[in-house]
């Protein structure tokens, strides 16, 4: 469904599965800027969202995902995600209790696959599941990631309006590739760990009890040294293009990996996540798309702990 606030004065659409959201609205440099500065808001009104309700949710959802649902207090936002019983990430979202329900939102064509497996693991719990339609993923700049808005899609005029400037995708996506924050399916492959990426301790609460794929992420946390690594890329820039996500990787000839998201920082130029070998020096420079891309370490290789900060 595309956005109402394409018809925004400058707006460009974006590509692929963010085609319904504006890339930009005329200047993507000056959007970061805005961004960076503390102002605007981002429209992310194409992704899923999805709701939980029922007096078991928090607990089921405890016990489901990676994350700490018990006692969660009314307003306070979490993430969360859904693991393979080898570990590997099938589903990541976010979202907020408000007391009766807990609504979350995920990426674009994910939600549908979420609420079949949530709808699996019901049981004889207590709970509801449904997409939600007449709301709205919004994205505003303040501290760390910044903050999220769920907008009545039939209030998204009235919000850009109050919210403004409008920023568009590209600009979003600059500043969370500067803070290290993968997208799933992205930024990560079927054989994706959380460790790997970053997303211990943002994602995945290490003091909880047993949950899908908890056996994986214990062991590497303890003995540490993930079998891969995220890392921030500066590319040549030389070059007027971005990789495509998927591009290989490699050092010294062979292929240690692929990379996922890419942009052009207002600061920082052309840039991109990867995802390669933990045994890479993180020293060394590598090749993508023909480019040379120096490295900036995200996820130390030896813990597996994220490092860069989310400014």
């Amino acid at each position: 469904m595309a956005s109402p606030l394409l018809t925004l004065p400058g707006a460009v659409a974006g590509d692929g599965i963010d085609a319904p959201v504006a890339a930009h609205y005329g200047s993507f440099n000056t959007e970061q800027r805005s961004l960076a500065g503390g102002d605007g808001f981002v429209d992310l009104s194409h992704r899923d969202v999805l709701r939980i309700a029922g007096p078991d949710r928090l607990s089921w959802l405890h016990s489901l995902t990676t994350q700490f649902f018990e006692g969660l207090a009314p307003g306070t936002w979490t993430q969360a995600l859904v693991l393979s019983p080898q570990g590997h990430v099938e589903h990541a979202f976010a979202g907020v209790d408000d007391g009766e329900a807990f609504t979350a939102h995920t990426e674009p064509g994910a939600g549908a696959a979420l609420v079949e497996w949530l709808e699996r693991m019901k049981f004889m719990t207590r709970v509801e599941i449904s997409l939600v339609d007449d709301l709205a993923v919004m994205w505003r700049p303040g501290e760390g990631a910044g903050r999220y808005d769920l907008v009545p899609r039939d209030r998204l005029e009235a919000y850009a309006e109050a919210a403004g400037p409008a920023c568009g995708l590209w600009a979003f996506e600059a500043l969370r590739i500067e803070r290290g924050e993968p997208r799933l399916g992205i930024d990560t492959d079927h054989r994706t760990i959380p460790n790997e990426v970053g997303w211990i301790g943002s994602a995945v609460h290490l003091d909880k009890g047993c949950y899908r794929g908890q056996e994986t992420v214990a062991r590497v946390h303890t003995l540490g040294r993930p079998p891969r690594r995220l890392v921030l890329l500066h590319l040549d820039g030389s070059e007027n293009r971005l990789p495509p996500a998927g591009s290989p990787v490699s050092y010294e000839g062979r292929d240690v990996g692929f990379v996922g998201s890419s942009a052009r920082h207002h600061e920082l130029g052309p840039i991109a996540l990867a995802l390669v070998k933990r045994n890479v020096p993180v020293d060394a420079t590598l090749t993508v798309d023909e480019m040379p891309a120096a490295q900036e370490v995200v996820v130390d290789p030896e813990v597996g702990l994220h490092v860069r900060p989310l400014r």
